[in-house]
């Protein structure tokens, strides 16, 4: 089944299928429907999750049949402090509350059914489950301030995010733009990854890039590296003066820092620069994946540099000057940039993910359509098992109408 939105070839014999169908009268059968994939892991959680939430009741009901139909010196107290502190980390306080106080109810009402309510052994199976209850609500109150608490650090992070990483503007002049990070982390927003989009005098620049590292020291130096590139992409008449002063920022942020960072933390990058109104692309590559072009009748072009240059903040070992290279950007072509986190993911048998394969002869509907599609299938091929975060940013110069 061919996706939506993008283009395959038909196969060479297609026109001779059609021929013999119409020959035959098959053309007027009505075709099958193409089977829907299932989703069964969706379906088996959401089945889990409704077991959990009836569990409470569910313990509660065993716990009044199982005193029930058995002798008085079996007792059930198991089944009713399990339904209340089952509850907690599931229900509100009210929920948990109610539960509580089914369990007492069950209890008193089992007994005084079976006439036992003021034998010893029922009265301290009433005093066990009350006391249960009791604490049940307690350890509820104490999971609400938890989760309140990983609500408000998310709601920081989100807002971090947004500040450091900020969505670029869908259009800027000519261009259609799309960005999207996947951090490896689970509840995590942001990471060592980086992408920016300036608009400027001298075209649109853009920059993406990895940060060696991971935590807050890799955060930090983003949020340098970003700084430094908004302020360089108005200032600077050139891709590589930009370079040098990325190389600059990160000296001075390295010079500040203590341990191994201090001399070893660098940046991959690529910055790219899109002059308004001519239809070429400048890189400057410091070691990063290879940008690719994707054109608008489905062929591929990876703009591998043809000098290698040091990673940002590495310039005191040296190096050759940078150099921006100029390549095609038709109208109707659609650029990629992205970190490592793309061509190094790997499904369950060690193999990557090659996005230069799976998109040779696609198409898509605009840059948003290919980032979507992408971190689907890479979810997909790794079983949504990152290991490492990813950076995607994507334009594309529009054809003429």
């Amino acid at each position: 089944m061919v996706p939506p939105g993008e283009l395959w070839p038909e196969p060479r014999d297609a026109s001779a299928h059609r021929g013999a169908a119409e020959r035959t009268g098959a053309h007027l059968a009505r075709p099958p429907r193409p089977r829907r994939r299932r989703r069964p892991d969706g379906r088996r959680l959401t089945f889990i999750r409704t077991c959990v939430r009836a569990l409470p009741a569910l313990l509660i009901a065993g716990g009044a049949a199982y005193d029930w139909l058995t002798p008085a010196a079996y007792a059930a107290v198991p089944f009713f402090t399990a339904a209340p502190l089952v509850a907690a980390p599931l229900y509100s306080r009210r929920g948990t509350l109610l539960t509580g106080a089914a369990a007492i109810v069950v209890v008193l009402g089992v007994h005084l059914l079976m006439g036992i309510v003021l034998d010893v052994d029922s009265v301290t199976e009433l005093v066990t489950v009350v006391t249960v209850s009791a604490l049940a609500v307690v350890i509820n109150v104490l999971v609400r301030r938890s989760d309140e608490r990983l609500a408000s650090a998310r709601a920081i992070a989100e807002a971090a995010q947004r500040a450091v990483l900020p969505e670029p503007a869908e259009r800027i002049g000519e261009f259609e733009i799309a960005a999207r990070y996947e951090a490896a982390q689970a509840d995590a927003f942001i990471g060592g990854d980086l992408y920016a989009v300036q608009d400027s005098p001298h075209g649109v620049r853009l920059i993406v890039g990895d940060v060696r590292g991971k935590g807050m020291g890799a955060v930090s130096a983003v949020a340098v590296v970003i700084g430094a590139f908004r302020e360089a992409a108005e200032q600077e008449a050139t891709l590589e003066a930009v370079a040098r002063r990325l190389d600059r920022a990160l000296d001075r942020e390295g010079a500040r820092r203590e341990g191994p960072d201090a001399h070893e933390g660098f940046t991959t990058a690529v910055l790219a620069e899109l002059p308004h109104g001519d239809g070429v692309v400048r890189l400057v590559n410091r070691g990063h994946p290879a940008p690719l072009v994707l054109h608008v009748n489905g062929t591929l072009d990876a703009l591998a540099a043809r000098r290698t240059a040091l990673p940002l903040g590495m310039s005191e070992l040296g190096g050759r000057p940078d150099h921006a290279e100029e390549h095609p950007f038709p109208a109707g072509a659609t650029l990629l940039l992205h970190t490592d986190g793309l061509s190094e993911a790997r499904d369950a048998r060690g193999r990557f993910y090659d996005p230069e394969a799976r998109l040779a002869g696609r198409t898509f509907r605009g840059p948003g359509h290919l980032l979507r599609t992408l971190a689907e299938e890479v979810r997909r091929h790794t079983g949504g098992a990152l290991t490492d975060d990813m950076a995607l940013l994507a334009v594309r110069r529009p054809a003429p109408k």
